[in-house]
């Protein structure tokens, strides 16, 4: 049985990994997943016991954050606690800055009792520092002995041992400042990734009884018609019946300029109706509509750890301990040698003190989430920061043709005349031939010859399956199809040996020419493949269901590496292990596609991305990472978020790891005091926690 509780107040990553791998532990769960953007735990429950497994859940998450509220997904939420709880922390700060300020400023004008002065510091002390080290306790109790809390309690509390009361106050001052700091900093990256997806419809105003009745979306079926005035957001996707306007689509797609819309477009929930009002007929209930879909996808994403997460976590675990060991053993073995039992304890404090790695557990998983928004910002969705970080190592790219590369759009881009006829002549006669066919080539010559047919002349259509169509106009015999027709009606004919679908065209026995019809090729695709080889792609390859000359042709022109013709869609996963298997060199391989053709290909792929926000459901649901639009270059987009956010992880290491190696060696040295210490542990994780950030703002 899977079960989703919130966690409301939950803002700890480190403490959130920690409440994931102990509920993971549990002998009826099979699968934990903490999401700290949803502030969610997803669980599998395998056994029927599932209220005493809530209550062990409960414990759990209650023993690492006792102000965090555990319900059900389904249950109301209840109350303010993540409000009320910061408004207790902002006073016992308050509180506790001004006694301590107090005790600074009469301890310069007066020379006050040493009871007195112990008196305010321990006041102070517990007001500061109580919860972290009941919290301490609590955990050691259970067992759970190394954690940041351990270390500034014991830290703190053998300073008073050892005579440095104002020490011992101004760390934990310090360190309750910095984590607030640390708190409100995750709190607001989460609020910036929300608003960047604030696409959630309020309401819809559907019609029902010939008036518009205002409704959640929810509430509203396939097939009803909703209308939406100018500035509203449009609720459910759907195709416009009335009206006409202009669509702010910056939250799908991530383009400023305004889509133009009118009676028989499609448009999608999430946009904004700049101007008029349109009558919008529902074609997909709320719940697979696209902003749903985007919600979700987003949302998801911090559930799906990247390998560097997940290292850093793991390595938090073993890190604490060793540090907690060495310190020990700083402060006990040194004096039977050198004496000065007090100055080493001290020592070995300030060393603990230092060692907590709060900036390396926050940062990293913040710095993912991050750029998850950034990406989402630019019209891209990834569904987890596994493939934001797998963007980094793309070695080989693989694209489907039409409708990735290519528009797949039939446009007529030449026609070649006989001698004695004009380029007017041959698509007229086309054009009248074509005119009662709904093939795209069909519709493709009528669309270039931009006038009304007279069916009225035209008689005796007769479609030749494979071939093409014999018609009579204006009493003339008329043949429009392939080389086979003409061959099968023995007409004298020059065949085009230029690339793309050819449409010939006889009079009576008369050759007249040719038409060519091509699948134009997306204006940003050659750019897109020549900027991804820039960024360390080293090969680009195109899969494609049509025939040789036609991909030939493609590939030449976007220069790309290699490409593969007339497949099935079983045969392009089948090229598609094949290039696998000859990426030797360890880097991913990524399939672009777009259709659910392409389903089977974007799930065998270690990146399957799809293109286009109104894709294939099928390709889109099997896909790792969503292009909102049909550009190709939002995958470089994608690339350069992932190498960015890998380049800010890349640095929170090298920082947080450096620095808190020369403090050590300071601190185990006495060079460097509990001051220097508050700086190397709440100093480093805001410097790291901001960096994070950067991410979302660039």
């Amino acid at each position: 049985m899977k079960k989703t509780f919130i966690l409301k107040g939950l803002d700890c990553p480190h403490c959130s990994a920690e409440i994931e791998r102990e509920v993971g532990d549990l002998e009826s769960v099979s699968v934990s997943e903490v999401n700290l953007m949803k502030q969610t735990l997803t669980v599998n429950i395998n056994s029927d016991k599932t209220q005493q497994v809530t209550n062990q859940i409960k414990a759990i998450v209650n023993s690492h954050e006792p102000d965090v509220e555990v319900f059900e997904y389904s249950d109301k939420e209840k109350g303010t606690v993540e409000a009320d709880a910061n408004g207790k922390i902002i006073m016992r700060l308050i509180t506790g800055a001004v006694l301590f300020l107090i005790y600074i400023v009469l301890g310069n004008v007066f020379t006050l009792p040493k009871t007195a002065e112990l008196i305010i510091l321990l006041t102070t002390y517990v007001i500061l520092g109580a919860d972290v080290v009941l919290k301490a306790v609590k955990n050691i109790v259970k067992g759970r002995v190394f954690d940041e809390n351990f270390l500034m309690s014991i830290s703190t509390v053998g300073a008073f041992l050892i005579g440095e009361n104002l020490e011992a106050v101004a760390v934990m001052l310090f360190y309750q400042v910095g984590e607030f700091f640390q708190e409100l900093s995750v709190k607001r990256s989460r609020k910036s990734i929300t608003e960047l997806m604030d696409i959630r419809p309020d309401f819809a105003a559907v019609i029902r009884n010939g008036a518009p009745i205002v409704v959640s979306p929810e509430a509203v079926a396939v097939g009803e018609v909703i209308t939406v005035k100018a500035g509203e957001r449009i609720p459910l996707d759907g195709i416009v019946i009335e009206g006409s306007s202009f669509l702010d689509t910056r939250a799908l797609t991530g383009e400023a300029v305004p889509e133009a819309v009118g009676v028989g477009d499609e448009v999608l929930s999430g946009c904004i109706n700049q101007n008029g009002v349109l009558s919008i007929k529902v074609s997909r209930e709320f719940g697979e509509s696209t902003a749903s879909k985007i919600i979700d996808l987003v949302e998801n994403a911090s559930s799906r750890k990247a390998p560097t997460e997940s290292f850093i976590t793991k390595f938090a675990r073993y890190y604490t301990p060793a540090v907690v060991i060495f310190a020990a053993l700083l402060g006990f073995v040194p004096p039977i040698f050198f004496g000065d039992f007090a100055e080493w304890i001290h020592r070995s404090l300030v060393f603990l003190v230092i060692s907590c790695p709060c900036a390396l557990v926050l940062s990293i998983p913040l710095a993912f989430f991050s750029g998850i928004g950034a990406a989402s910002k630019r019209g891209v969705l990834v569904k987890g920061s596994n493939y934001l970080e797998a963007l980094n190592n793309i070695s080989t790219v693989v694209f489907d043709k039409t409708g990735t590369l290519t528009k797949g759009v039939f446009s007529v881009t030449e026609i070649i005349p006989s001698v004695g006829f004009t380029e007017e002549q041959v698509l007229e006669f086309a054009a009248k031939a074509e005119s009662f066919s709904n093939h795209p080539i069909a519709k493709s010559v009528l669309k270039a010859y931009g006038k009304e047919t007279e069916n009225k002349a035209v008689g005796g259509y007769n479609e030749i399956s494979g071939c093409g169509i014999a018609v009579n106009i204006n009493g003339k015999n008329v043949f429009v199809g392939n080389d086979k027709l003409m061959k099968a009606q023995n007409i004298d004919f020059k065949a085009s040996d230029k690339a793309g679908t050819k449409v010939y065209v006889a009079v009576e026995s008369e050759y007249v020419g040719c038409i060519l019809i091509t699948d134009i090729i997306k204006n940003d695709s050659k750019q897109a493949v020549a900027d991804l080889k820039r960024s360390g792609v080293q090969k680009a390859v195109m899969l494609t269901g049509d025939n040789q000359s036609i991909a030939k042709s493609v590939a030449e022109e976007l220069l790309l590496d290699e490409y593969y013709a007339e497949l099935l869609p079983d045969e392009k996963v089948e090229k598609l292990e094949l290039l696998e298997s000859q990426n030797r060199k360890g880097g991913k391989l990524a399939f672009v596609g777009d259709g659910i053709n392409d389903a089977p290909v974007l799930a065998r792929a270690d990146i399957g991305i799809a293109m286009g926000g109104i894709g294939s459901d099928a390709a889109i649901e099997a896909a790792d990472v969503v292009l909102m639009t049909d550009e190709p270059s939002k995958l470089v987009e994608a690339v350069r978020v992932a190498k960015y956010t890998k380049s800010i992880v890349i640095q929170n290491i090298i920082i947080s790891l450096s620095v808190k190696g020369i403090f050590l060696v300071l601190g185990a040295f006495g060079i460097a005091g509990m001051w220097e210490a508050v700086f190397s542990d709440v100093g480093v994780a805001l410097i790291a926690v901001l960096n994070s950030m950067r991410a979302l703002k660039k």
